[in-house]
């Protein structure tokens, strides 16, 4: 609002529930500028789609969706994103459709996934492997291939919120969005207590008992951390007085922190082990180099499912 100049055009791509642009933010880009909407300056909306760690879903491959708060505004918009997105652009209506596309993107996602972990989590009880299923099942032609598995970081397991929130407030409270949030968060402590299980099984103490956790990331083959649920797989394990160690090749380790080198270099034997993200440099390890770094009987939880043999798969 500081820098607002007459026919200025403000674009935003942060996820937003809809509305947000104009109801939240264009009352106070006038107040603060003094300008009048629409008529001294202009605002448009254009969600972002990258995927860190995915170079194949940088900026301009990936369509973008445009929006503008006039129809001379949203051509302007569409145009300018035209130049760089070599994938094309999707000019939306109005400003709240391109808010309310961005945000079920990954509400979309969460539900799925959500279905996946409930699925994997009763099949545990039944002793039937999950990925075994999924595979029969995808090859019908219009089965969704989700996998369950952790969900965190800064879009799937926070941007549902924000919709959920404007629901409510709009007087309509959402069951599935709302229940699939509680599935998808319960899942670090359905691995903690699995991890438990199977350690009792193995005769293992579990105080003091040393656990590590390999990926600490909230997906795979970068360093992003935000929200990552393994954060709590470690607050649940250490809340049972476990000692737990963590390597993660994208993160340094730290003497002040749970990180370590990696430990494959090292002689030190872990109780159990779980492996969390399925970073492309942990594929090249097998069983037997699991088996080494094991104290006794091997506990070795596969979280993502990218070994042929484990203890457990998610």
């Amino acid at each position: 609002g500081t820098v607002l100049e007459k026919d200025d055009i403000v674009i935003y791509e942060s996820t937003v529930y809809p509305g947000v642009t104009e109801d939240f933010c264009v009352p106070i880009l006038s107040e603060i500028s003094g300008l009048c909407y629409n008529t001294n300056f202009y605002c448009g909306y254009s969600p972002e789609r990258i995927s860190p760690g995915a170079d194949k879903y940088a900026l301009e491959n990936v369509m973008k969706v445009t929006s503008g708060s006039t129809p001379m505004i949203a051509e302007l918009v569409d145009n300018l994103y035209k130049k760089i997105i070599v994938a094309g652009t999707y000019k939306a209506p109005s400003i709240k459709v391109a808010e309310a596309a961005k945000v079920i993107e990954n509400t979309q996602r969460d539900v799925n996934i959500a279905l996946m972990n409930e699925l994997a989590m009763m099949f545990d009880k039944m002793d039937v492997d999950t990925s075994e299923v999924l595979d029969a099942a995808k090859t019908k032609w219009n089965f969704l291939d989700f996998k369950p598995g952790l969900v965190g970081g800064h879009c799937i397991g926070v941007d549902p919120y924000y919709l959920t929130y404007k629901s409510e407030k709009s007087g309509y409270i959402p069951t599935l969005l709302n229940s699939s949030r509680k599935i998808n968060n319960s899942v670090a402590s359905f691995i903690v207590d699995k991890t438990i299980q199977l350690m009792i099984d193995a005769d293992k103490a579990i105080q003091s008992a040393s656990v590590l956790i390999m990926g600490y990331t909230f997906k795979e083959d970068c360093a992003d951390t935000r929200n990552t649920k393994v954060k709590d797989i470690v607050e649940g394990l250490e809340s049972l007085l476990c000692e737990v160690s963590v390597f993660d090749p994208y993160i340094s380790a730290n003497s002040d922190t749970n990180f370590i080198s990696n430990p494959f270099d090292a002689k030190k034997k872990y109780e159990s082990i779980i492996v969390a993200v399925s970073h492309h440099e942990f594929i090249k390890y097998t069983t037997t180099n699991f088996k080494q770094l094991s104290k006794g009987k091997l506990v070795f939880l596969d979280i993502k499912g990218i070994y042929n043999e484990s203890s457990w798969k998610f």
